[in-house]
């Protein structure tokens, strides 16, 4: 972080281009992860204005803090009281948008959309995450690589994000295309046919249920995506190992901790941690073993799991929320991100497979000679609001996708759905869900049944609250089927949210 405060966008990506990934991943810094953060607070603490003056108001001496521990007792800062209190420009660098060359613009899950300016002398940092997907999953060092970015594009950060990550890493020197078809299926396709037979690899980069309607639809098409030696790229959402393993094997992958990788990416941080075939082995290993993930999580969830550099993006939990300090154009210190999380150190994931019994990379499936890159874990659950209580057990929308990513039952859904408590005639709360059917899929009358009782088994099978808390009669749940795009659970173009606090009677 200390460095680049001192450097220009050129020399950082002079910088970019001839540092190798081992070296950049290497942790030979002149400073700790510590000792960079307090020379980024004491920068933000003089040079941005908004800090300055939240500091201020908050009675925070700037020189009192001087070690890590100080550092600690700094308030937190968030969408309310800072970046919707203090002007665009007073949270930028130097207090004006001069040190920014291009704007994102974040969802508005939770409110007003917030604009976030950024400089590709900070998008470089965060290329990283994507070059160690491309070369410690996917080997993009080694053979011809075709990138397709399916994420939308505009504004939302997604699109020309990864857009822009993808070129660098071409500048640097990787064999890579990158096509640019967004979020339409007829574009992506013409793109894959055209251009696929002539690289050792396809890339698809997007939205999980979006990529896989992607690739429902080609194979619809007649598009061999095995042929093409797919991979695949997500980000966005929390899915399941059975999701993931239905999606590697429509695309012929044999080799999901390779073949596939989720980032974790916010507007306001960039991409803030990566998958890695470690952290997706441990993930997969975990969803055979739910009692071991309530232990290690504290939750009958299975969340994302991650790797991430402190170098580049430091973290904390305070009260259960994932917390970050990062160099942007508009820095962030002790930023509330309002996902709920954890951190696990390296050594700490080891202690922990050991007393299971795990002490090789083989018993977790990977190869005998595969090498690790000992950076820490954090785990992400999403936002801290969703969640729908029944019957005094708290019911994740984790929990119900796995029971819709059977095999079977994905042949009828897009596997969205909208989770919720109704009363029905005689006054009981009902745990509902509504599901959205692929698109020319035609209910039948034995469709609700087969997915209820699919939810219902996976709900036992991982959540402890459910099976112990509900009555044994109350714990099939009610499931309504809606056609593709319904305007009233899944309107098309919008942000899915998969909870509501009550639905309609």
């Amino acid at each position: 972080m200390s460095n680049l405060q001192k450097s220009s966008t050129l020399d950082v990506l002079i910088d970019f281009i001839n540092t190798s990934l081992d070296d950049l991943l290497a942790g030979q810094h002149a400073e700790s992860a510590e000792e960079q953060l307090l020379s980024l607070f004491q920068y933000c603490a003089q040079q941005v204005p908004a800090y300055k003056q939240f500091l201020a108001l908050h009675q925070v001496n700037p020189d009192q803090i001087t070690n890590y521990l100080a550092f600690q007792s700094l308030p937190l800062i968030s969408k309310s009281n800072y970046m919707q209190v203090y002007s665009l420009p007073a949270r930028c660098l130097d207090g004006h948008l001069n040190c920014a060359d291009r704007i994102a613009v974040s969802s508005g899950s939770t409110g007003q959309p917030t604009f976030w300016p950024r400089s590709a002398k900070f998008e470089l940092d965060v290329a990283v995450r994507f070059e160690q997907v491309f070369v410690d999953s996917f080997h993009a060092d080694q053979q011809t690589t075709l990138a397709v970015v399916c994420f939308a594009l505009g504004n939302w950060v997604g699109g020309l994000f990864t857009t822009s990550c993808c070129w660098h890493l071409a500048t640097k020197g990787y064999t890579l295309m990158v096509a640019t078809p967004g979020n339409q299926k007829a574009e992506i396709f013409r793109v894959v046919q055209e251009l696929a037979p002539h690289y050792a690899q396809t890339v698809l980069l997007g939205y999980p249920p979006f990529l896989k309607d992607v690739i429902d639809a080609g194979l619809a098409e007649g598009i061999n995506w095995a042929a093409f030696n797919t991979k695949l790229v997500f980000a966005g959402e929390v899915f399941s190992e059975e999701w993931r393993s239905l999606v590697a094997q429509r695309v012929g992958s044999t080799q999901p901790c390779f073949d596939t990788a989720s980032l974790y990416g916010t507007a306001d941080g960039g991409v803030l941690g990566n998958e890695t075939p470690l952290s997706i082995a441990i993930r997969r290993w975990l969803a055979q073993h739910p009692q071991a993930a309530h232990s290690l999580f504290g939750e009958s969830r299975l969340p994302t799991l991650v790797q991430y550099d402190p170098h580049s993006r430091y973290f904390e939990v305070q009260e259960g929320m994932l917390v970050i300090s990062a160099f942007n154009s508009v820095p962030l210190i002790r930023y509330g991100i309002a996902d709920k999380g954890g951190l696990i150190s390296y050594e700490d994931m080891w202690v922990f497979l050991g007393n299971y019994g795990i002490t090789t990379f083989n018993q977790l499936g990977l190869p005998y000679n595969y090498q690790a890159r000992q950076l820490p874990f954090v785990f992400v659950f999403g936002r801290i609001d969703f969640t729908v209580s029944y019957y005094g057990a708290n019911i994740f929308p984790e929990n119900i996708a796995v029971g819709l990513e059977q095999a079977k039952i994905m042949d009828w859904v897009t596997g969205k759905f909208v989770l919720g408590v109704r009363e029905n005639q005689e006054g009981n709360s009902v745990l509902h869900i509504a599901v959205e059917l692929l698109p020319n899929v035609l209910a039948t009358d034995l469709m609700p049944f087969v997915i209820a009782n699919s939810i219902r088994t996976q709900l036992l099978r991982l959540n402890s609250e459910f099976a112990n808390y509900l009555p044994m009669e109350r714990q099939l749940p009610q499931v309504s089927l809606h056609r593709f795009g319904d305007p009233e659970y899944f309107p098309v173009g919008v942000k899915h949210r998969y909870t509501v606090s009550a639905f309609k009677k």
